[in-house]
């Protein structure tokens, strides 16, 4: 297994991972989630990416920074940290709560995004049929706290649950966040519509999606696909709400391919 890209801290005190040189590739991860669940992409793409992953504001390494309870803002504090690293057009990709936020990020600075991956994830974050409402998982969260909640939650990102490979790295780094970071996540999701903004990404995007997300269902995901002006569709069989950890290869060969240029 490859070594642990060191953690880096912005001026603003937001933690992230950077590896590689080239095209800038940013990684955003979702909710209760962290720059380290991205370490095989981090390895994987840094030969000819420069491939950033930030820490979201009150979770992982920035678990100490302000949460934010809007997904725009979410958004300006990845902006942020693009500026203060000087970067200009990026690839960017976005997993579950992380995809409505790079949703937003491409609607509000479309010139800097070349190209957008949108996996896991969908434009309205109430999320219609989810395994359980918002709601329900507020309450969670204040009865039970922050690390018996990743661990319910979590559960449900993998087809094996509790005994999927990659389910302690998302315990973890769930359990990092405070109850009012987790509490101003789900209340950012639930303010967040971006469907209406979806004509106006028209940079070339891949939709990825795992067949069995009980997160995502195929409405939501179907939505971004007939949406978006320039989408291509992934579905990944076998798998949940976390095709990276479930079936990594695969992911890998999917984005490889969508990362790719197409020769002429």
């Amino acid at each position: 297994m490859a070594a642990r890209t060191d953690a880096l801290t912005a001026r603003s005190g937001l933690s992230y991972r950077r590896k590689g040189a080239g095209t800038p590739l940013v990684l955003v991860h979702g909710y209760l989630g962290g720059a380290a669940q991205w370490q095989a992409e981090i390895d994987r793409f840094a030969d000819r990416f420069d491939v950033i992953a930030p820490d979201l504001p009150g979770y992982a390494g920035s678990a100490a920074l302000p949460p934010a309870d809007r997904i725009a803002r979410f958004g300006a504090a990845v902006v942020d940290l693009l500026d203060e690293l000087g970067l200009g057009r990026i690839t960017l990709l976005g997993h579950s709560m992380g995809g409505m936020i790079v949703q937003d990020m491409a609607a509000t600075h479309p010139d800097r995004i070349a190209r957008l991956i949108l996996y896991g994830t969908g434009p309205l974050g109430l999320m219609p049929d989810r395994f359980e409402p918002l709601d329900t998982s507020r309450d969670r969260v204040r009865c039970d706290g922050v690390a018996q909640t990743i661990r319910r939650i979590g559960a449900t990102w993998f087809r094996e649950g509790t005994a999927a490979q990659g389910f302690g790295i998302v315990a973890d780094l769930g359990a990092q966040a405070s109850e009012a970071a987790a509490l101003a996540g789900l209340d950012a999701m639930s303010h967040w519509d971006g469907r209406g903004a979806l004509v106006r990404l028209t940079m070339p995007t891949l939709v990825l999606w795992g067949d069995g997300d009980k997160s995502y269902r195929w409405p939501q995901v179907e939505l971004l696909w007939q949406g978006l002006p320039d989408a291509a569709l992934a579905v990944i069989p076998g798998t949940a709400h976390a095709v990276h950890l479930e079936k990594p290869a695969l992911f890998h060969a999917v984005l490889d391919d969508f990362l790719t240029p197409a020769r002429p």
